[in-house]
């Protein structure tokens, strides 16, 4: 009895060693991809997005790469629709990484929408899949250039944007819509939401043994940068472009470089982290020729 019991605990090690490792992508467009391009060698790819044919159209072509990949519809303002893809990713194997790059833009909806999807949606999944992410995963949220840009936020307002309840988050007072002036301000203060949140979610998911950060792209040449281009703030937009000290905008490649540092070991010692990279244009913003 005892060799047979020997024989079926060895068993189940060795069927957890060859378990997949999944990497939960949100968000099926150009960043979410260039980031799992680096990352996904020999792991399996589960590819999500409000629509799902936006998952399908992104997984033939990373599939035609080479990649292991199947896709999942998700509306990451819905906590039952998150805990479905939690449910899914587990289902297939390990969760090892998660790349949030699903959100909306000030020229793509209403304040209503950008607080419920960017800030919302972001503190929701941070805590579902940060109740599940496996010891030495890592996890990058896309927040923005914009969030560098909101004048400072007094003390106790970063800490309520950090740390209250996922449910609570939209009841704060600050946040409802008659405090809030336009799009461009609710997308400001999700951003500004999103980084602070990722600091206080270490520390819970540190004590899994796994990280997460943020990257604050500026713009970043995709379909939602060409609609912003191509909107009422476009004039601003290729201002920003002009007077920035890089004097372009940057590619979804170069953002995936730094998820490629942040999402694997060349980055274990970096989590709680914001990487603010936009050619200098907050740098400008501040002390330059594109002060307000």
């Amino acid at each position: 009895m005892k060799k047979i019991i020997k024989a079926i605990n060895s068993s189940t090690i060795y069927k957890s060693k060859e378990m997949k490792k999944i990497i939960v992508v949100i968000g099926a467009g150009s960043i979410g991809q260039a980031i799992a391009r680096r990352i996904s060698a020999g792991k399996h790819i589960l590819l999500s997005d409000l629509k799902k044919e936006n998952a399908d159209a992104a997984a033939k072509t990373l599939s035609d790469a080479g990649f292991d990949i199947s896709t999942a519809a998700v509306d990451v303002s819905s906590r039952s629709s998150v805990q479905q893809l939690v449910a899914h990713a587990k289902s297939l194997g390990e969760i090892t990484g998660v790349i949030h790059a699903a959100g909306v833009s000030p020229s793509q909806a209403s304040p209503e929408t950008i607080l419920k999807v960017d800030l919302y949606g972001t503190a929701l999944v941070l805590e579902e899949f940060g109740n599940v992410i496996a010891s030495g995963g890592s996890c990058v949220v896309i927040a923005s250039q914009s969030g560098h840009r909101l004048p400072p936020l007094s003390i106790e307002q970063n800490k309520l944007l950090a740390t209250t309840a996922v449910e609570e988050l939209l009841k704060l007072p600050f946040l409802q819509l008659q405090e809030i002036k336009d799009s461009l301000h609710a997308y400001q203060l999700s951003k500004r939401g999103n980084s602070l949140r990722v600091m206080a979610e270490a520390v819970r998911w540190g004590k899994r043994g796994a990280r997460v950060n943020t990257i604050s792209p500026g713009i970043i040449i995709t379909p939602l940068a060409n609609d912003e281009l191509k909107g009422p703030r476009g004039e601003g937009y290729r201002r920003m472009i002009d007077l920035c000290p890089a004097k372009r905008a940057g590619t979804p490649d170069e953002v995936g470089a730094v998820g490629e540092l942040l999402m694997t070991e060349k980055g274990s010692f970096i989590t709680g982290s914001d990487f603010l990279m936009d050619g200098g244009v907050t740098a400008s913003y501040w002390y330059g020729e594109l002060a307000p």
